[in-house]
């Protein structure tokens, strides 16, 4: 599953992880994504979505009919 969230197009951010020594190593913040089923009504059938904790905050403020409007706008397949 990539790290990537469908509705906000939130990435992992690359960054460094410095020792008590100064010593310095790439790494990588994934953010919380989750695979979430959704009932899309207009449709008659369930659609599951990579969503993050804000995505799931923006389904639920502007229902999963519009989010999934403007993902197909984006030309993303669902």
């Amino acid at each position: 599953m990539s790290a990537i969230c469908q509705v906000t197009g939130r990435k992992p951010s690359f960054g460094k992880t410095v020792s008590h020594s100064h010593r310095r190593t790439s790494r990588r913040w994934n953010p919380n994504v989750q695979r979430k089923k959704f009932y899309l009504a207009s449709e008659g059938r369930h659609v599951t979505l990579n969503v993050s904790p804000k995505g799931l905050k923006t389904i639920d403020k502007l229902g999963i009919e519009a989010v999934v409007a403007q993902i197909r706008a984006r030309g993303e397949k669902i």
